[in-house]
């Protein structure tokens, strides 16, 4: 058997990538920069998609909200979502500038809107967390209120509520509103804010 010189060369030479059909342009800048846009895209869809859903609750005595979602209700503390840490929503423009997520200093310095968002973080259920803020105003007869936008949320709590046999009164449907009475008597009211 015999093998000329030139068939030993073709199989010794590098291959081109102007031998292989069709995958020049996929590796030209162009197509280079597309794979990597489509990579990006991908990774922040992992990235939005494993994020915890959070739910916010505006109260008027953080220390008090404390005692019940820790005390009465247990609900173990949580880590403060990425997206909420670094401000996401707000930095894509996606969300108009919501007093609901504003802290306080604000306008005191261009610093504290890089520090972290301020409030309790608790987990609520595996992919849902729940974030406690200051801001919501006395109720009738200077009752404590926890306000909140979003039914489910008030659903869940209400949910850990008859779950932990804590006193509630269930005032209203809809918009749903209860009262919880917590170990030390103060009365609050939980009320979904229709918009």
């Amino acid at each position: 058997m015999t093998i000329s010189i030139s068939s030993i060369l073709a199989f010794t030479q590098p291959l081109s990538l102007a031998a292989l059909p069709g995958l020049d342009p996929l590796f030209s800048t162009q197509g280079i920069m597309v794979m990597l846009l489509g990579a990006y895209a991908v990774a922040m869809w992992m990235f939005l998609t494993s994020a915890p859903k959070v739910h916010t609750i505006m109260v008027t005595d953080v220390q008090l909200a404390k005692n019940l979602y820790e005390g009465m209700l247990e609900l173990p503390a949580a880590d403060i979502p990425l997206h909420y840490y670094y401000n996401y929503e707000q930095s894509l423009g996606a969300a108009a500038i919501d007093p609901l997520y504003l802290s306080p200093g604000i306008g005191r310095s261009g610093l504290s809107s890089t520090s972290a968002p301020e409030g309790l973080w608790y987990q609520l259920k595996k992919n849902t967390q729940l974030h406690i803020i200051a801001g919501a105003s006395l109720g009738e007869k200077n009752r404590q209120r926890h306000v909140c936008f979003d039914r489910d949320c008030l659903e869940q709590v209400l949910l850990r509520v008859q779950m932990r046999n804590v006193k509630h009164k269930i005032r209203q449907e809809k918009p749903l509103n209860f009262l919880v009475k917590d170990y030390d008597g103060n009365v609050i009211e939980m009320a979904e804010v229709s918009a």
